[in-house]
């Protein structure tokens, strides 16, 4: 562990932490010359929140929030104290601000650094982060957690893949921080290339949904590479909070991960009702900054779909643990009236091993009827007669809707070599959202 001491502390030392914490916060912000917080917390006193039972007595906040107030009505500090700012994409050309204290960067620093203790890093590797760098938070979150690790951090940004190779085989990178997709990409030129003994073990990818299945096609990749397992854990963040680092899994439980409650303390609510739901159900993550000075965040809604368990993991952390994301609140595709995740329709195709995880969505609203078309490469030139069908049978069991499904020889579909893969389309006219030559 990177921080014994607060991840593996008990559950009652630490709910008198988080009381504290949560009081603290509350004080900062009805004290702050925010009219936001001001105004959203008006009618609150922070004498009467002292444990993390009374976070349900605090408003929600929500990314339009952040949009409504920018650039930065939701500071609780003056901007003269922020020493950076991140945003992410908004509508309407009107990115999200999200800014930092020098404490702040410390904070996100140090819970990347646990995050990567978490999938095996040591102090002495050398960390290769494929992450964009600039505004997104990925890359310097990434960075400077590897810094604060003591590992030699090779800032190669995305993109450019060819010099990622070369940089990965000729500075021996013992873990690769990137998105899935890109994960992916390199593993499948380095393939080409006849690249072998890499000395890779883990990877850190994030910012992007990605199933158990295309895990294990990424593992199976990246082992083939280096000649020894690799690994392929998540990291979970989102910059309205902080960036990644929120929550990571462990080397030796992937499946779930880990919640750095000491500083965002999670609650699982019922999108409907917004009432807590039993650990173990599903329902949307919201999250609370309890450390954070220049812009916390209190019960925000972050619209992404997992479950809360608690109890000691197998590598010994205390935290709580959420569950994979399996989709968000706003991502969900109606399909002639039945709700549809993406990531119902990846768990599908990955279960396939004839594929080899690229694979597209496209939403044609062409018709009055809306269909939905899967496109998906085969690990090869020739689909395998009747896989087609056979997805087909699947998807509309799984789904409740019955898709066209369509196979390709592999790197026929449009790859993302820099940001987030793109992996659902839509279709509005007669153009190809994927650009793909015509077949009659």
């Amino acid at each position: 562990m990177f921080r014994a001491e607060a991840e593996a502390a008990s559950e009652s030392a630490r709910r008198d932490v988080q009381g504290r914490q949560l009081h603290e916060l509350v004080q900062v912000l009805k004290n702050c010359r925010s009219d936001f917080w001001l105004d959203r917390l008006d009618g609150i006193e922070a004498a009467d929140i002292r444990t993390v039972d009374d976070l349900q007595q605090l408003p929600f906040t929500t990314k339009a929030d952040l949009r409504d107030n920018y650039p930065w009505g939701m500071l609780a500090v003056p901007r003269s104290l922020t020493v950076r700012a991140h945003a992410s994409s908004g509508t309407s050309g009107r990115p999200t601000i999200v800014a930092y204290t020098s404490r702040d960067v410390t904070l996100f620093a140090e819970v990347v650094a646990r995050s990567l203790v978490c999938a095996g890093a040591r102090s002495e590797d050398v960390l290769h982060v494929a992450y964009g760098y600039g505004l997104f938070t990925g890359g310097l979150g990434l960075h400077y957690g590897g810094e604060k690790l003591g590992a030699t951090v090779i800032p190669a940004s995305g993109g450019n893949t060819e010099l990622q190779l070369q940089l990965l085989t000729d500075l021996r990178a013992d873990g690769l921080a990137a998105t899935p997709s890109f994960a992916m990409l390199l593993a499948e030129r380095a393939a080409h290339q006849g690249l072998t003994g890499l000395n890779v073990r883990y990877l850190v990818c994030g910012a992007e949904p990605w199933s158990e299945g295309f895990r294990g096609k990424l593992e199976a990749a990246w082992t083939e590479l280096a000649g020894h397992p690799v690994i392929a854990r998540d990291i979970y963040g989102l910059s309205e909070v902080i960036g990644p680092g929120v929550a990571m899994e462990c080397a030796e439980s992937p499946g779930s991960l880990h919640v750095f409650d000491d500083h965002f303390l999670p609650e699982i609510l019922d999108p409907e009702t917004d009432k807590r739901v039993p650990d173990g159900q599903r329902g949307e993550l919201v999250l609370t900054t309890v450390t954070k000075e220049a812009l916390p965040v209190v019960r925000y809604r972050t619209g992404d779909v997992t479950a809360l368990q608690r109890g000691t993991c197998a590598c010994g952390r205390t935290h709580p643990r959420i569950a994979r994301i399996e989709g968000r609140t706003d991502d969900m595709l109606i399909v002639r009236g039945v709700n549809v995740f993406p990531r119902e329709i990846e768990t599908v195709l990955l279960e396939a091993e004839e594929l080899n995880g690229a694979y597209a969505i496209v939403v044609d609203r062409r018709e009055t009827m809306v269909s939905l078309d899967i496109h998906a490469e085969v690990a090869g030139t020739v689909p395998p007669e009747g896989l087609a069908d056979h997805l087909r049978h699947r998807l509309t069991s799984r789904l409740r809707v019955t898709p066209r499904v369509t196979l390709h020889p592999e790197d026929t579909l449009p790859r993302t070599a820099v940001g987030k893969v793109k992996r659902v389309y839509e279709r509005l006219d007669d153009t190809d959202p994927l650009g793909l030559p015509r077949s009659d």
